[in-house]
């Protein structure tokens, strides 16, 4: 055969070739970038409620959700519990549950008969995020760290390697410092290193008011971030004011944070579809629900049952609940997607 001589490249060739092969380059950086920077997941996946302690959940004894009672045994709370659920399910669209412990609810008696409550929530299809309460509003500390710990262990035992439980080591810890409380959070994922970082919720600072302090944290990165949030905490009458006002309470962790509480009056008569521009509560709630809309993060309102208080999303009605406002249910609803 006889050898062909190469093809001739001509200057439009060659520039043709260092188009594509910067074009590769660039591509390649590309990729490494996407990689070393995984996209933050959208937290929208919580569409939750509180379930509390009619005497709230700062409590010395017991946490005993509104409608159980200490002397229940655990087929009875699991049937409560059962029934309140799917409540939660029909007349409001939640699939998560935030559930109240302290350590003398896990270390005694009751214990064993609250479990039938977490049991039906995930029965029934629910997400369940076990958060952990001081023994008063007063104090924003661990008291007992060993006991703190002992709790954890016994819960994270019980439901560590079910995918449907998420875990809060402390709500609203506000005696500590950012630093303080970020040495403490670590320590527990050090702990229980066994549950998935993405299955853990640090509490904010403070009264879980910001999460900027958590986020920016490298000892906690791969958690979600608890934020709550309120309209008595200020007094603005604008959706725009308030919207800016939670932007920067969340800074650029939107897509690990879920606001585990917030809430207004629904035994008022408030209408939460109107007056977004020149009302306080509506405006605030409507803050809340669209920004949740349009930047996908999940909430949890405050409260789905607790019974003498007027932010209550349910009653008792029966042997079940049904709804306090339903423009409160409907803008919350909004919030999360429906």
């Amino acid at each position: 055969m006889v050898a062909q001589a190469p093809a001739r490249q001509t200057p439009a060739h060659r520039r043709i070739a260092r188009v594509l092969a910067a074009l590769a380059v660039l591509a390649a950086s590309i990729l490494s970038v996407a990689q070393a920077r995984p996209a933050a997941a959208a937290t929208n996946q919580f569409k939750g409620v509180n379930w509390a302690d009619t005497r709230d959940n700062y409590n010395s004894g017991w946490v005993i959700p509104d409608g159980l009672a200490a002397s229940d045994s655990y087929s009875q709370v699991y049937s409560v519990a059962d029934t309140y659920i799917k409540a939660f399910q029909s007349n409001l669209g939640a699939n998560t549950v935030r559930l109240p412990i302290n350590p003398p609810s896990v270390s005694q008696s009751w214990w064993g008969a609250y479990k039938g409550a977490i049991d039906a929530a995930l029965a029934d299809g629910m997400k369940v995020d076990i958060a952990c309460w001081t023994e008063s509003s007063s104090v924003g500390t661990i008291t007992n760290m060993s006991a703190w710990q002992s709790m954890w262990s016994t819960v994270v035992s019980a439901y560590g390697g079910n995918s449907n439980v998420y875990f809060e080591p402390l709500n609203e810890p506000y005696g500590y410092s950012s630093s303080q409380w970020i040495s403490i959070a670590s320590s527990w994922l050090s702990e229980f290193s066994s549950v998935p970082r993405s299955r853990v919720i640090i509490a904010g600072t403070g009264y879980d008011d910001h999460v900027t302090a958590e986020g920016a944290s490298s000892a906690l990165n791969g958690t979600l971030l608890s934020l709550h949030y309120y309209g008595t905490w200020a007094s603005y009458t604008t959706e725009s004011a308030w919207q800016s006002d939670l932007n920067s309470r969340i800074g650029g962790y939107t897509g690990r944070t879920v606001i585990t509480e917030f809430g207004g009056p629904m035994t008022t008569g408030i209408n939460y579809l109107t007056n977004h521009s020149n009302g306080q509560y509506q405006s605030f709630l409507a803050a809340v629900t669209d920004t949740a809309r349009s930047d996908s993060f999940g909430t949890v309102y405050w409260a789905g049952l607790k019974t003498g208080d007027n932010y209550s999303m349910e009653k008792h009605n029966g042997s079940g609940l049904s709804n306090n406002n339903a423009s409160g249910v409907t803008q919350v609803r909004w919030g999360w997607g429906y």
